[in-house]
């Protein structure tokens, strides 16, 4: 439903229509910028589509377009039950407490936090989770940085552990070719992270753990805001959502290799 909304505006479906999304809060943003913004993207595909998705529409519509397209998924996979329940009323209120929380000065959540707030509470509560996954995000990139892992390195060396979506997924929607899948597998195994086969060696799982743990690191103060017992149940109830949004198909098993 958002990338009929997308298309509606005159953005090809897919992959223009994904990058057009995630960045127009940020402004009609030029192609560098975009790359920065989605470091595990092959800067020849982002190139594609940033900028020219703003010679067809503008950041401003493609906002509205993917309210309206989050509205009508909701309702559609939700159903109006959940959506008027006092449970989807509870989780709105925290989830836009920690979202007051997020580093202002992280390029994806500046200009999200700058976003109008629905009063409808589950339109109130998908701006706070997109605003709370954009900081976070933000957070693993720096991490990843640390790490000395490239975009194309940490989408492999994810997708070695077997908890990652598919790599044919990895490489369709973010434009790597098998031959720079696999040269990053080569230079993985030149550091020793993976072995031959490709599979995540002894050495790699600890530098896994420590951008997992950074990443908690720059991610803490939204969940220190809002307290231990708040922050857990908030959990238990997006938790209540997200498995009603599963049951309707909106996470494809395919994607995450289980299908």
């Amino acid at each position: 439903m958002r990338q009929d909304e997308l298309a509606a505006l005159g953005l090809e479906r897919e992959a223009m229509s994904y990058y057009a999304g995630r960045t127009a809060p940020l402004g009609a943003i030029g192609t560098g910028t975009g790359t920065a913004t989605f470091r595990n993207s092959n800067h020849e595909h982002v190139k594609r589509y940033i900028p020219a998705a703003w010679t067809v529409t503008t950041p401003e519509a493609v906002l509205a377009a993917l309210l309206r397209g989050v509205e009508g998924m909701l309702r559609r996979q939700s159903g109006q039950k959940v959506l008027a329940s006092k449970e989807m009323a509870e989780a709105a209120g925290p989830a836009l407490r920690a979202a007051e929380r997020v580093t202002a000065r992280r390029v994806r959540c500046a200009p999200r936090a700058g976003l109008p707030v629905s009063e409808q509470p589950h339109l109130a509560l998908w701006y706070a989770a997109t605003l709370l996954c954009e900081h976070r995000g933000n957070g693993h990139l720096a991490s990843l940085a640390v790490a000395g892992l490239s975009g194309i390195e940490a989408l492999v060396l994810h997708n070695a552990t077997g908890t990652a979506p598919t790599s044919a997924l990895a490489t369709r929607t973010r434009e790597w070719s098998a031959q720079q899948w696999e040269t990053a597998r080569g230079q993985l195994r030149e550091r020793g992270l993976l072995n031959e086969a490709g599979d995540l060696m002894e050495s790699g799982a600890p530098l896994r753990a420590e951008t997992e743990v950074l990443t908690d690191r720059l991610d803490a103060a939204p969940h220190d805001h809002l307290g231990p017992a708040a922050t857990a149940r908030l959990i238990e109830l997006v938790s209540g959502f997200s498995e009603t949004l599963r049951a309707a198909g909106a996470f494809p098993a395919v994607h995450f290799g289980e299908g």
